[in-house]
């Protein structure tokens, strides 16, 4: 029989963890439900093992940490009392790096400390609003339900994050496969015709530049793995660079379709934390500059940090947004409408969901783009070596006879 770690809530709404030993997860769960208890963790294995953290040597992920958040914000609305939740996912979480930072949360709560205090003391790699959303959650008495709004922020960003990855794959694809046929042209089929390099000095300009090339190639094709190589890693390296980052995505926010797709992604984002930072009670300038901070073009985030300023100074916010040009005319309507009835935060949130589904709209326009234009060049390519060689060809008989 296997032996299952768990934590649940008994009748009193009170944290309880410990061990039973089961034939499966399905029988473990039936026998907990049989003590009146309510499972949040479940986990196969020893207890020493769990404390190890023997069991898990991957890298802690966003999902992760998101999981373990979800599961403290769930016993925090159901009543049980900050410290018992958090020494509940010291002894239970599933990854040893969460337990680990659960701990530190938890002796920062013994201390005296209030829970947002032990959040930033566990040096979990979270954004800022979940802090903030935590510490309104504190003054209003509502901490279970600032922390879920924390982790549906958190989950919108995964998702959204998840969804270009996703359609990406498909070009990204289509891509490599043509690069990988354009090179393997060079390196096995061009070579076989270089012959005629030698037999001929009046070849065309296209022909003899691509039977060259292909000489070479086969002639370096070290040089040339190692070139493919840096093709793939040298981006990959300067993207984590945040000058690069800063750069690439201001070209891309002026570029036709791919721009429209970006700013559209970026002012969901804007709007669904502002509309959870309203919705907490967050004071309306800090809640300006954290949800800047999510935007990821520089032009953009610019313009909102601005309009923060002109409402600094007095300007109502829906004003400052057009002065600066944020959103659309339904954006500022949106805005203007929740100022004067006093129900921002759905304004804002139905702000969200409006730029939200305008987004997947371009993202779609933008990869129904890319698709066609990669054939193109793809074709473009191999087009372009297959008239070369057949130009080469019937040089070489013109001169023969």
């Amino acid at each position: 029989m296997a032996k299952f770690n768990y934590t649940a809530l008994d009748q009193d709404t009170k944290s309880v963890s410990g061990q039973l030993e089961a034939n499966s997860r399905r029988q473990a769960l039936r026998e907990l439900h049989a003590r009146n208890l309510v499972p949040l963790t479940l986990l196969e294995g020893q207890a020493e093992e769990l404390e190890s953290g023997d069991r898990h040597t991957k890298r802690l992920s966003e999902r992760d940490t998101l999981t373990a958040l979800y599961e403290l914000a769930s016993m925090l609305v159901a009543g049980v009392s900050a410290a018992e939740a958090v020494e509940s996912q010291a002894l239970s979480a599933a990854h040893p790096q969460l337990r680990r930072a659960f701990k530190q949360m938890l002796k920062t709560l013994r201390h005296g400390g209030n829970f947002s205090s032990g959040l930033e003391s566990a040096e979990l790699k979270l954004p800022e609003y979940v802090v903030s959303l935590v510490k309104a959650g504190e003054m209003t008495g509502n901490l279970g339900e600032a922390l879920a709004d924390a982790c549906e922020q958190m989950e919108y960003a995964l998702r959204m994050r998840a969804e270009a990855r996703n359609a990406l794959i498909y070009p990204a694809i289509l891509v490599l496969t043509g690069i990988l046929a354009v090179v393997m042209m060079f390196v096995y089929v061009v070579p076989s015709f270089t012959n005629l390099l030698d037999q001929s000095n009046e070849l065309p300009w296209l022909a003899w530049a691509v039977l060259s090339a292909g000489r070479w190639a086969n002639d370096h094709w070290i040089v040339l793995i190692g070139l493919f190589v840096m093709f793939l890693v040298v981006p990959i390296a300067l993207w984590r660079l945040a000058s690069v980052r800063l750069s690439v995505m201001t070209l891309l926010e002026k570029v036709p379709v791919v721009g429209s797709w970006l700013i559209q992604a970026d002012i969901a984002a804007w709007a669904a934390i502002m509309a959870s930072m309203m919705r907490n009670r967050v004071e309306l300038m800090t809640a300006l500059h954290l949800a800047a901070s999510v935007v990821r073009l520089p032009g953009r985030r610019q313009r909102l940090l601005n309009a923060a300023k002109a409402v600094k100074q007095g300007e109502h916010l829906s004003i400052a947004l057009e002065q600066q040009h944020c959103l659309n005319e339904t954006g500022y309507n949106l805005v203007r409408v929740g100022e004067k009835t006093g129900a921002l935060d759905k304004m804002l949130q139905s702000l969200s969901e409006l730029y939200t589904r305008q987004g997947q709209q371009r993202m779609k326009k933008a990869l129904a783009l890319i698709e066609p234009i990669a054939i193109l060049a793809i074709g473009g390519a191999i087009g372009t070596l297959i008239i070369a060689i057949i130009l080469a060809i019937t040089s070489a008989n013109d001169l023969a006879f």
